[in-house]
């Protein structure tokens, strides 16, 4: 048994998770101290995030050779984003008319305590506008994209990079891919290093927030917290699951075939961590390394499916708790807002709360105030929907591979059958 433990990632995560709950409940004071064990795993994760997605989708673009595939490829990459988050936002918007998780609560909006809220109101300014949104992908300069951590921004210098590849002589190209390939390498085995100390992040992250919000705090806006689950396991069995049985493929085999990376995002609630494995296992599916490497990344910031549910059934839950109607024409603004303002929240500091500010602010008669609401359930909704953003891209990378004909289908299902 010990030694399944120690070969298993999956087992050593959840039982990790597992005594995090029992050291958070039982000494609270301790595990208050424990926070950085988590914040330093995610940190040390971010620091590699930027220069990893640069390198991939660098060698995905040159591995596909042909710009005009790369092209279509990217065109057709979009275009599913865009329908699939479309689907998501309006099953937000659904699921919370239909079930009503904020009706009742009759919340006084002038007791809400904004102190914890100016941080997140903040940051919402820099995306509040389209223009804004559109210049922020824009870094100042050509390593200021790097040392911010700003995924959008990593991709413009990353597909601007790839391109002007293809474009110069194959001599010098072919020695600039090779470059990058090495150090790709090297990052991919210092995340595999990091990765090993998941089960410690996992406990301190766990342990620091069952202690600072206590079970209570799923009690308190538990209705909200089990329905965005329950909508969140629909969206991957009913609407992934079939789009991604018209690729030949079985979805809980699939989740199967995951569930080492996603046993890890339960823990730390970000996907971040578990780029590099997932981009590996996707390739062992049999799809080739150009379609891998252009559609993961992309995902990261272009195909966010956990957090478009939870943005418009959050926005649409702060008006329901504080008595406040919506039009149509609010609704509708508040689906062609979230389309833009879901992209590239991936990498932004408390990003979820960022971008719902950001779109209460369309909305006049919503109170941004009403974020204070979701502040201590946030980190419990982020488990899900952050294993949701990463069964997402998984999916989209299958059904981009099979639309192109880039995935070997009796390889895919031979190594999803395995045991």
């Amino acid at each position: 048994m010990w030694q399944k433990i120690k070969s298993s990632l999956f087992l050593q995560v959840i039982i990790a998770l597992i005594l995090g709950i029992v050291i958070g409940l039982s000494f609270h004071d301790f595990s208050l101290n424990l926070k950085p064990l988590g914040d330093g795993f995610i940190s040390l994760i971010k620091m590699l995030i930027a220069p990893i997605v640069f390198c991939v989708v660098v060698l995905g673009i040159y591995g596909a050779s042909d710009i005009k595939k790369m092209g279509k490829v990217g065109a057709k990459t979009i275009l599913y984003f865009e329908v699939v988050t479309t689907i998501a936002l309006m099953l937000g918007i659904a699921v919370a008319y239909i079930f009503k998780p904020g009706v009742g609560m009759n919340i006084d909006i002038t007791k809400l305590d904004s102190k914890d809220l100016s941080t997140y109101t903040e940051r919402a300014h820099a995306i509040s506008s389209g223009s804004d949104f559109i210049l922020h992908i824009i870094p100042k300069t050509l390593f200021g994209a790097f040392t911010d951590g700003d995924i959008l921004q990593v991709l413009l210098i990353a597909i601007l990079f790839g391109v002007s590849l293809l474009l110069i002589p194959k001599q010098f190209s072919s020695l600039v891919c090779q470059s990058i390939e090495a150090f790709s390498e090297v990052l991919f085995k210092m995340m595999g290093l990091i990765i090993r100390l998941a089960p410690l992040g996992v406990l301190g992250s766990v342990a620091y927030t069952t202690a600072k919000f206590g079970l209570d705090s799923l009690m308190q806006l538990g209705y909200l917290v089990i329905l965005f689950y329950l909508t969140c396991i629909v969206f991957v069995v009913v609407i992934l699951g079939s789009i991604l049985k018209l690729a030949g493929l079985n979805i809980f085999k699939f989740l199967n075939y995951f569930k080492d990376e996603l046993s890890i995002v339960l823990g730390t609630a970000s996907s971040d961590s578990v780029l590099p494995q997932i981009m590996k296992k996707l390739r062992a599916l049999g799809i080739k390394d150009s379609t891998v490497g252009l559609v993961i990344p992309t995902g990261y910031s272009f195909n966010l499916d956990g957090f478009s549910i939870y943005l418009t059934l959050g926005v649409i839950f702060i008006a329901q708790a504080c008595n406040i109607d919506l039009s149509m024409h609010d609704l509708l603004a508040i689906l062609l807002v979230s389309l833009v303002t879901s992209k590239g929240a991936h990498g932004i500091p408390g990003s979820a709360l960022v971008i719902l500010a950001a779109t209460l602010s369309v909305i006049p008669s919503l109170p941004a105030i009403g974020l204070v609401l979701l502040l201590s359930v946030d980190w419990f909704i982020g488990i899900v929907r952050a294993c949701t953003n990463l069964i997402g891209n998984c999916v989209a990378t299958v059904v981009i591979a099979h639309w192109e004909k880039d995935i070997d289908h009796a390889q895919a299902k031979a190594v999803l059958d395995q045991k």
